[in-house]
């Protein structure tokens, strides 16, 4: 089974993608933040991590950032999900490593899209 992790401060985007996710059954593990998500990323290698860019304190840049420095972590797919729909912050973020960005509102045509393009599906 394919084991995604959600990085993401609201509760309602990260409930949502879990919800959409099961359409593939893919099991996903919510972390609402940054500091939640690198807890759970220092126990669990998942197949994918969706993550956000704006949360307090640490962003989704910087968490971008140490999964592609962690070995263990640095080919495991990243799709930013993110409500910035600026082309910096999409230039940004794939230059970053980000496999693929997906704005919100998530759509489930989008969501496979993106999940197609990375492999997953």
């Amino acid at each position: 089974m394919t084991i995604a992790l959600i990085i993401d401060d609201n509760k309602q985007t990260t409930e949502a993608l879990m919800q959409m996710l099961k359409i593939w059954d893919i099991s996903a593990r919510p972390a609402y933040g940054p500091s939640a998500g690198m807890k759970i990323l220092s126990e669990v290698t998942p197949n994918i991590v969706f993550l956000d860019i704006n949360m307090p304190g640490v962003n989704g840049f910087e968490v971008l950032a140490y999964l592609r420095r962690e070995p263990r972590l640095a080919n495991v797919p990243v799709i930013v999900v993110t409500s910035d729909d600026q082309p910096e912050t999409t230039q940004r973020a794939l230059a970053g490593g980000a496999s693929a960005v997906v704005l919100k509102p998530v759509m489930v045509t989008i969501l496979e899209g993106a999940l197609k393009k990375v492999g997953i599906l």
